[in-house]
């Protein structure tokens, strides 16, 4: 049932990140082009254009750069937001410790690309998992009513936290596809986000702080363990926030989504659009008796270690699908799902590699994987 303060519209993925972001209204979002993030810095501008947001757009030469001006922005106490896409995620590796490094909540959205060479513009998890170490909150994302909601949460877990965070959709197949989904009222976004009321600014001069300095050996280890500390905390707080979301817009979210899961022996294990698929296809088996289920990863960054033993632990077979490599070792997904499960004996875990470069995945391919007639380690869907 639609709540009074929603309404429903047909939106892409791109489109609605930045009408999130307009609902949102940061004061700097750096920008710079790259498909298939394109779209939401397009239709953002034009809300800019049209005079509905204040937000002040900085064009740079590079996501380099634009990494670079958020940094600025945020450490100068603005509310901060930027996009991107594959090689420029890519580009702003080396920005990206340094936004985490500072505990900056910036959130950036971003539409998971394959990284060339070769070259190659659709949608895969390459990019995103290429920057998982570097210190951001990742959120994956199902579908547009998914990029949405998470945007707005994201924002506030970002701001309380102090850390940035990357919310993150399929490209093309989430960025570029309409669906119907709810939109909550602009009052209401903003009264759950709150106002920013950053402190320690780098432009307060009469409190003067240092943002970057050198640290060396006796004082390094101890940035890094409080960033660590922060990152952990992000668990227990994006719960608390998802807790809050669930009262005014009736969704609800979590580390993961437990689809037919319970009690399962079969458990697939995914992130992002694909899961759409793999619920029909559990559906499907389900009325042939078969004891299926799907885990659907949210929170990938800080990874729910012990909430997945848990989901996990009655599986008998556990197969783990990565849209993104890890050369010369295991995927990334199958590698935290097995820390999850080290303790745990018994099961079988197979590991699967799919739709790299935005290739299709089908209801048979996915019923092969839960049936067991599959290669591991494949590569081919």
């Amino acid at each position: 049932m639609l709540k009074e303060n929603s309404k429903k519209l047909a939106l892409t993925g791109g489109y609605v990140a930045a009408y999130a972001l307009k609902q949102i209204e940061p004061d700097v979002m750096p920008i710079y082009p790259i498909t298939p993030q394109t779209p939401i810095i397009e239709a953002y501008a034009k809300f800019v254009a049209d005079g509905e947001v204040e937000t002040e757009m900085i064009e740079v030469e590079s996501e380099h750069s634009a990494m670079s001006a958020a940094i600025g922005a945020s450490a100068a106490g603005a509310r901060t937001v930027t996009a991107t896409s594959s090689q420029g995620l890519a580009y702003m590796h080396e920005m990206l410790y340094i936004a985490s490094g500072m505990r900056l909540p910036i959130l950036m959205v971003v539409a998971a690309r394959a990284l060339s060479a070769p070259i190659n513009i659709h949608g895969d998890h390459s990019d995103v998992m290429g920057a998982r170490d570097a210190g951001w909150i990742q959120i994956f994302c199902e579908n547009p009513q998914e990029v949405y909601d998470k945007m707005i949460i994201g924002m506030k877990l970002a701001e309380k936290i102090k850390l940035p965070v990357m919310i993150i959709m399929d490209g093309f197949n989430t960025s570029h596809s309409v669906e119907n989904l709810e939109i909550l009222d602009t009052k209401t976004v903003k009264k759950f986000i709150g106002e920013y009321l950053p402190k320690h600014l780098l432009l307060d001069t009469e409190n003067p702080v240092t943002y970057g300095p050198l640290a060396l050996q006796d004082s390094y280890f101890e940035f890094k363990i409080d960033q660590e500390k922060a990152m952990k905390s992000a668990l227990d707080e994006y719960l608390n926030l998802c807790a809050e979301y669930v009262k005014i817009s009736g969704r609800r979210y979590g580390l993961f989504e437990e689809y037919q899961s319970e009690g399962a022996k079969k458990v697939l294990v995914l992130i992002g659009s694909v899961a759409g698929t793999a619920k029909d296809v559990i559906d499907d088996l389900r009325k042939k008796d078969e004891n299926a289920g799907l885990i659907k990863i949210e929170l990938f960054r800080p990874f729910p270690f012990l909430e997945i033993s848990g989901a996990l632990k009655n599986a008998k077979e556990i197969m783990v699908m990565d849209r993104a490599q890890s050369i010369g070792s295991h995927p990334p997904l199958f590698s935290e799902i097995s820390v999850s499960l080290r303790n745990i004996h018994g099961a079988k875990i197979s590991s699967i590699v799919y739709g790299l470069g935005g290739r299709d995945v089908f209801k048979k391919q996915l019923e092969s994987v839960l049936l067991g007639k599959f290669k591991e380690n494949h590569l081919t869907f």
